[in-house]
């Protein structure tokens, strides 16, 4: 086992993602300098969810250097909703002080179907938890009126007007799995204004902020939810219909990326 720092080896990254499940196509389009297994890292645990790998790929995208975390650890895998409070500290501490979160989602709207890709610009958290329970510092009242950095969403919906890539926007509600939302659940979440719900993301953009990252986030939209089409939902789903939607979402992030957020 290694520390973060020393397997980087002099590698100075900008800007991490974080894939979400099916995403690990984005892997393709990095110009690879490292790949390190999470079994050789310090602090980083692996997910036993199938369509996430389990390694930190360190190179360039866009021409930008970043860190790719192939693979997220999930509130329902173990019960702790601070997982990945360990790995975005090390990161911070490798001077990243960018995020960029990815999931798919199942979509509360009908004009948003599979395959769409929804920047994220608000949540919601129902899921009875939060990653800072625990935390004895007054660094533990973060606020997140603006979680969702203004500037990197600005410059990610130039880059979809410049692609003509059609990037929905809306708000991400954050369950705590395993299991699927009811369709009562998701009629719930269509009054409160959801436009997607999933089981990730949320607690990274909370620990993200609380660490002094700036965050975007994205969902590649796998299926319409619950109640919608009435079909019953499954896990084949995300992993046939995120890697459809994430060939868009890595063509916008190349090209942001290459252009920089100013």
């Amino acid at each position: 086992m290694t520390t973060l720092i020393d397997a980087l080896d002099g590698f100075e990254p900008e800007t991490a993602l974080v894939l979400g499940s099916g995403l690990g196509g984005l892997v393709d389009a990095v110009d690879v300098s490292l790949r390190i297994p999470y079994s050789d890292l310090d602090g980083f645990a692996t997910s036993k969810v199938s369509g996430h790998s389990a390694e930190l790929i360190a190179g360039e995208l866009g021409g930008h250097k970043v860190a790719v975390l192939s693979g997220r650890i999930h509130y329902y895998e173990d019960g702790d909703s601070a997982a990945m409070r360990q790995p975005l500290t090390l990161l911070r501490d490798a001077g990243i002080n960018r995020l960029i979160l990815t999931n798919s989602a199942g979509s509360t709207d009908p004009d948003m179907p599979p395959g769409s890709i929804m920047q994220i610009k608000d949540h919601i958290n129902f899921s009875g938890t939060n990653p800072l329970i625990g935390e004895p510092s007054d660094d533990r009242f973060v606020g997140l009126t603006s979680a969702y950095d203004k500037a990197m969403r600005k410059a990610f919906r130039r880059t979809a007007r410049a692609l003509d890539i059609e990037l929905h926007r809306g708000v991400y509600m954050w369950f705590s799995g395993p299991t699927f939302e009811t369709p009562a659940e998701i009629k719930m979440a269509r009054r409160w204004g959801a436009d997607a719900v999933g089981m990730s993301t949320v607690p990274e953009v909370i620990l993200a902020r609380f660490l002094g990252l700036d965050v975007a986030a994205f969902s590649v939209i796998t299926n319409f939810a619950a109640g919608m089409t009435g079909n019953e939902l499954g896990h084949s789903e995300t992993k046939e219909w995120a890697p459809i939607g994430g060939k868009r979402l890595t063509q916008l992030l190349t090209t942001t990326l290459k252009e920089g957020f100013a």
